[in-house]
């Protein structure tokens, strides 16, 4: 039976280095820390500019390792979506950015797997929530007035289309 050892780390999307965290944590262990940040790197290009949840798991015998990515937070999402560093110090009297419903439903789609939404439209909700707190508008509108429209179905022909539900 394989011993294995699993790590956590949260790493910047296609930036990994093997200097700390990752390479104190896997370097007593005999592995290649070049071979496994390569690897990391090529996993998370695609969330550049964003802090992803890495676990790596190593089989201590063989040396064999493998690599699995988490998906960034909704925040982390949505400030990728306005091209933006940070949300809103006064989210209720400013805002950072506008977001189209299209960009939302996209998000609800990438973070659904994390959600306890049992449908698409309550991860659009979600992310709608997260919208509130960090000062984000919803195509001019405040979430919550977006959030009510969600309720009164408004959006649910954009939400089928988009999100094959």
């Amino acid at each position: 039976m394989p011993r294995t050892k699993s790590f956590r780390f949260l790493v910047e999307g296609g930036r990994a280095t093997p200097g700390p965290p990752i390479g104190p944590s896997l370097g007593p262990l005999g592995l290649n820390v070049g071979a496994v940040v390569a690897k990391i790197n090529e996993l998370t290009r695609e969330f550049a500019g964003m802090r992803v949840p890495v676990i790596v798991t190593v089989d201590v015998d063989t040396k064999k390792f493998e690599v699995s990515v988490g998906r960034p937070t909704t925040a982390a999402l949505i400030l990728r979506e306005l091209g933006v560093q940070k949300g809103s110090g006064e989210s209720g009297r400013k805002a950072i950015g506008d977001l189209k419903v299209e960009q939302v439903i996209r998000i609800a789609k990438i973070k659904m797997p994390d959600m306890m939404a049992k449908t698409l439209k309550a991860a659009v909700k979600e992310v709608l929530g997260t919208c509130v707190s960090m000062g984000v508008t919803v195509e001019g509108k405040h979430p919550k007035v977006v959030q009510k429209e969600v309720d009164e179905g408004k959006y649910d022909e954009l939400i089928s289309k988009l999100g094959g539900e």
